[in-house]
């Protein structure tokens, strides 16, 4: 989908007369009697930048791997689009509209810059392997359409990824531009929603500031609601419509970043101590 088609519905005013793209509703995950996630409410909105920040062991990560089906909820729900993704696989929750990227870059190393784009529309694809091995008509502007989604996807980085950027393999490009291929990939999913898990991390300022830049842009531009894990606080503080704090699995603080850097709860979590004794 282009982006002037994506960013029709993605500047809505959220509030309480729209419903929710996504929900969750008293979600919990256990490992073996660790709660990673404990009775968790949380709604995303159309066009919305919601931050999900913590500790180290708060529970986001658990959470993304919940929406995307990559670990299993033991209790409560997961609605997107007002239906539920109990039971289905991670494909099919792609397939659905929500994309993700990870802490740690997940990429076909040996594949091209716009192979790796490629290849992530395969669950929108309607041809089927004997149209590859026969390589017809159909499968031969299904592939022509892929490449140029692609292409389109690619240059919203501009020349990062670009031009003669196409046609090199992933593993030689700089790590700030294999962030920017992992969340070209999500994008090229056609999603409604993409999950952000430390899409800064490791990075020096200039490139933490222009990524946090592209965070907007992917919202304004292309109209994609927008869950965000970091770590970074300027980050955090520069993108977030709302923020949602969590601690050992339980939300502990919800809204702007002006009142939850400042909540007491917050700041105990962590520092590990009472805002009072600091």
């Amino acid at each position: 989908m282009s982006a002037p088609a994506q960013a029709a519905s993605g500047t809505q005013d959220s509030g309480p007369a729209q419903q929710p793209i996504l929900e969750t509703r008293g979600l919990g995950v256990d490992f073996g009697g660790l709660k990673a996630l404990d009775g968790l409410d949380l709604a995303v909105y159309p066009g919305e930048i919601v931050s999900v920040i913590g500790p180290n062991g708060a529970g986001k990560t658990t959470l993304f791997n919940a929406i995307t089906a990559t670990v299993a909820a033991s209790e409560g729900d997961i609605l997107f689009e007002g239906e539920s993704l109990i039971g289905l696989d991670p494909n099919r929750v792609t397939s659905r509209g929500i994309a993700r990227t990870f802490q740690n870059v997940r990429l076909f190393a040996n594949m091209t810059v716009l192979e790796n784009v490629m290849v992530s529309q395969h669950c929108r694809t309607r041809q089927s392997v004997l149209g590859a091995l026969l390589f017809t008509k159909a499968f031969r502007n299904e592939e022509a359409e892929i490449t140029e989604r692609g292409k389109e996807v690619l240059s919203f980085f501009g020349s990062r990824l670009t031009g003669y950027r196409f046609d090199q393999p992933a593993y030689t490009l700089s790590y700030a531009n294999r962030r920017r291929l992992e969340i070209a990939r999500a994008m090229a999913t056609q999603p409604k929603l993409i999950l952000l898990d430390e899409p800064v991390a490791g990075m020096n300022p200039t490139e933490s500031a222009e990524l946090t830049g592209l965070i907007g842009r992917l919202r304004d531009e292309w109209g994609f609601a927008i869950v965000v894990i970091e770590h970074d606080m300027e980050v955090v503080r520069e993108v977030s419509d709302r923020v949602v704090v969590l601690d050992h699995g339980v939300k502990i603080a919800e809204g702007d970043y002006a009142d939850v850097s400042t909540d007491p709860q917050v700041i105990e979590a962590y520092l590990g101590r009472s805002a009072a004794d600091s």
